[in-house]
This record gives C-alpha cells, structure tokens and sequence, in this order.
C-alpha cells in the first residue's frame, strides 16, 4: 500500500496539486473577473533541492528513536499554511527549519522530551497538524536557544475513552479531524467541530488556538466543547477535573485554551460529544441589498432558533465562489438535530429573512438520515467552495498572486463601523501596494451581541516583493481591527503574526499576569517562544 503524502510547501494533499494546463486556465479566469494582467503560471520546488544542512543541535542518545534530525523531516515542519508560508516554501525558503523533530510514541515520552530540552537549552514548538495561519508552528524566536525542537504529536491520536451517559470522550492531542471522527463514530457519537482545516488539523492544535468549528451559533468555539484537559508542562503534569460547569475561581481549562504551546503540552482532553445528527435543514436566502442581509441575520442571532449554519456571503464573496452571479448577498442558512424534525425553525428563520427583503427562491432543503445534508444550487455551491479554498491558495502562489484572509469579531452597534474601515483601508492598500486588488466579507460565526466577519482579499504581485506587499496590506486590516473595537482573532489564533495586535487589545496588567504564568510553567522559557508571549528582553 502506499500512503497518501502531504505537500512539503503548501496546503493539504500532494495529489491535489494541479497540473500546469489547469493552474493556466485558473489563471486566465483570475484576469478575466479581477482584471489582473501578466499572471505567469511557475512551477514549485522538488524537495531534494530545498534540503537544509546540519542542524546546530543533534538529537540525545537518550532520545534515540523519538527524536531526529533527518532533513526532510526539518523541512515538513518548518512552517504552517497562511501565505506567507506556502510563498517561502513555493520559494524553496526553508532557512527556519527547526534542527530536530520529535515524534512522542506517549506522554512519558513528551516529559522526557521536555526535561531534556530544558537542560540543554533547546527551544519546543507543539505541532499537531501545521496548519497554523498565524506562524504559530515555525521556529522564529531571537532568543539565546542553541536549537529549535519541533515536537509532532502525530502518535497520540486514539479516543481513549467514551462514556455514553455524560456524552463524554477522552481523546488524546494528535487525533486528526477525520480520525477522531471515525471513532468516535463508532458508538454513534461525533465532536461536530468542523474547522475549514478539519482533514489535517489536531484536537490539541483545536484545543491551543481556540478553533472555530462546525456551528454558526452557541457551540462556535472549541471552548464549548471542552470538559477537561492534560498538559504537559515544564514544571509537571497540569490535569483539570471533568465537570459540566464550576464556580470555583477562574478556570484552569482557560489558562490552556488559546495557549498556542506556550505554556505547554496538551496531551489529551475530555469532550463533551453528542448523538450524530439525522434531521437536517438547509436554504439559501437572497438579498438585493447587503445591509439588509445584515440586519437579517441580526435577527436571527437575536432569535433564539440557534441555526447550526448561518453564513452570509456579500455580493462579491458570493460570485467569486460561484454561489451568485446575479448581484445578489446570499445568506446559508442550516439547523441539524439528532431528535427531532426541523421544519418549524427554518419557516421562522425563513420568516425573518423575509421581513428583511431575503427571497428563497428554491425553497428549503430538508433530510431526515445519513451524514450529509440535502445541500443544493447556492448551499451546495458554498459548501464545496469552502472545502476547496485552502487547495486554491496554492494555485493562486504559482501565479504570483496575493491572497489572505483576516478573521474577527464586533459587537452590532460597532460593525458597519469597523466594516467600511477594513474595506476603506484594505483597498487603498493594495492600491498602494499593487495597484489594484479586492476584497470580500462574509460572516462564519453570529452571537446575540454581534457578528463573526471574515474578510479574504487578493492582489496581484510583484515578483520577489509579495512578502512587503503582503505585510503593507495585512497591516492596514490588522490596525483597523485595533482601532475599532474588535478582535484582532476570532478563531485563527494569535501566534506570532497576530501578536503586536493582540498585545494591544489586551489589558497591560493581564499581559504580566500572563508572563507570570508562563514563568510559573515553564521557567527557562522553551515553550514555544516569542508565539502569543513575547520573549523576555
């Protein structure tokens, strides 16, 4: 048999790479519908040609068999997937390459891992799935480390427990998406976290970046899912009790959640699970004015239906994934249940919409079995554009075009605000600093108190200036984030792309208190420097 291998410089399966022809024909369907000229198709590196030298640390005898300096493992974990990996990687760039690997066969082996870190002043990355967006898995720190460690916990991926009466799991850290799901679909139960990187992401890697998943409303977070957790950390084991709520002080569990490795090791987590779902119910309401669909789905967040999916998509967004051509805001709407038929909540939902100028014109779907929904025409279109978005990013680098997304989260009053300086400030960017670009906007997430926006925009390049003009262009969005009262992160964590921000969105004295913590935990400082923290000095 042979196994399926990932791309060692962009997003996802070798395999999904497409041909030069297909990459050409992407790339005259750009120029047509953005008006980018001169987009000349280019061909990524070979691995044998990127292989870094010896690294500056070799790996302990008494570690013989967990850890490894082998070059082209370096290489698979130098970097996450945002675009300013996979362009360094399409470049054959692996100067950050970590100079060992460590793949823990068990949790004895990550404290080993760790002891022997700390004493030989080797810096440790957690890897799970390295699909980090935010430089959260790349070995990037000025510290006076002699070695970067990038620890995988590729091993560590059985549900090791179910119990059926709490709808609880005990699963460990490296389960992937697909993994995790398979076992736990085997006593009828799933995590239904659903992130856009679900194929290739980890449980702990979840767990560390406060993930978003597979609902729009109430389970948003990870957060929601989590009853307990273990972490390994410099200093011991930190392992919290499993309840179903605490009044008892501030909560351990949040110390881990968004810790993004810099406090430790999670290992493995207790989750709360549910029933598959067998109803379902999807529609696709229509909007000939944006701001409508916005009030829309204020609505419904206000509503009390709780719709498991609740995407609305702006004009542009829905074009460029082919949903609607015709002008129009396109809002998917979804509701799931494993007990009862759904009927009542999308006729109300479709009700609100109405009263906001949304037309379904091809009616709600509805499905009463199986795994997948009745998804059709722009539902269907979205889902699956959704699913193929992260293999896009690659094609659109061997175009030399600039693509990324920014991800965050507003309260209502302050959202038409903060959404025309993000566009206002965006556009002049890459004016600016290309000459022409676009952005779209659509919401992944809705609260009571406010919206999820998600906005992507793409460019054209200049060869070997794409890292400036991308800095230019995601400074501008970041700032206005900062500026108008939202998060610099809704769930693509901080890591350290996001860190200068988030430095200014948290309170001064919660930032030493978090410093402290990390000094508490991991005393020589080699978890994951420089990422969510910055280093000392």
């Amino acid at each position: 048999m042979t196994t399926r291998e990932r791309s060692f410089w962009g997003w996802g399966w070798a395999d999904r790479f497409p041909d030069r022809e297909a990459r050409q024909q992407m790339g005259a369907q750009i120029a047509a519908m953005l008006g980018f000229d001169g987009l000349a198709v280019t061909e990524p590196p070979r691995i044998g040609d990127v292989l870094p030298g010896a690294g500056r640390v070799a790996p302990p005898d008494t570690l013989a068999g967990v850890i490894t300096a082998d070059p082209e493992e370096r290489v698979r974990h130098t970097y996450g997937r945002s675009y300013r990996d996979i362009l360094r990687g399409f470049r054959g760039d692996f100067r950050a390459a970590p100079d060992l690997v460590a793949r823990p066969r068990n949790e004895e082996d990550v404290t080993r891992i760790l002891d022997w870190a700390t004493g030989a002043r080797v810096a440790v990355v957690p890897y799970g799935g390295g699909t980090s967006v935010v430089g959260g898995v790349e070995a990037d720190f000025r510290g006076d480390f002699r070695g970067a460690l990038s620890l995988d916990l590729d091993a560590l991926d059985a549900v090791l427990e179910v119990e059926p009466t709490s709808l609880s799991a005990r699963i460990q850290a490296g389960a992937r998406g697909p993994e995790l799901e398979e076992q736990l679909g085997r006593h009828g139960l799933t995590l239904r976290c659903f992130p856009q990187s679900f194929e290739h992401s980890t449980l702990g890697g979840w767990i560390a970046t406060r993930a978003g998943g597979h609902f729009a409303t109430v389970y948003t977070h990870i957060d929601d899912l989590v009853q307990s957790t273990r972490t390994v950390t410099p200093r011991g084991v930190m392992e919290t009790r499993r309840l179903p709520g605490s009044g008892a002080g501030p909560s351990p569990d949040r110390l881990v959640l968004g810790s993004e490795g810099a406090l430790g090791v999670i290992t493995e987590a207790w989750m709360r699970v549910r029933p598959r779902p067998t109803f379902r119910a999807t529609a696709s309401v229509r909007f000939g004015d944006f701001a409508r669909a916005v009030a829309a789905v204020r609505a419904l967040s206000q509503s009390g239906l709780y719709p498991t999916n609740c995407r609305l998509l702006d004009p542009r967004e829905a074009a460029l994934n082919f949903v609607a051509n015709d002008g129009s805001a396109v809002l998917v709407v979804g509701f799931e249940s494993a007990d009862h038929p759904l009927e009542p909540w999308m006729a109300r939902a479709l009700e609100l919409c109405a009263d906001h100028g949304g037309a379904c014109p091809d009616g709600p779907a509805y499905r009463a079995e199986g795994e997948r929904s009745g998804d059709r025409g722009a539902a269907g279109a979205w889902r699956q554009a959704f699913i193929d978005a992260p293999y896009l990013l690659n094609t659109l680098v061997t175009l030399g075009v600039i693509a990324d997304t920014l991800e965050t989260a507003v309260p209502w009053d302050r959202f038409e605000a903060l959404h025309a300086a993000v566009i206002r400030n965006v556009r002049d960017a890459m004016k600016q600093a290309c000459g022409r670009g676009s952005i779209t906007c659509r919401f992944t997430h809705v609260y009571p108190d406010g919206p999820a926006p998600y906005y992507t925009f793409i460019a054209p390049g200049r060869p070997g200036a794409e890292l400036e003009q991308h800095a230019a262009i995601k400074t501008a969005a970041c700032d206005a984030l900062i500026e108008h009262g939202a998060t610099i992160t809704h769930h693509h964590a901080v890591g350290r792309a996001h860190r200068p921000w988030y430095e200014r969105q948290r309170p001064t004295l919660f930032g030493d208190a978090l410093a402290a913590a990390k000094h508490a935990l991991d005393p020589a400082g080699i978890m994951n420097p420089g990422c969510l923290i910055a280093e000392p000095g």
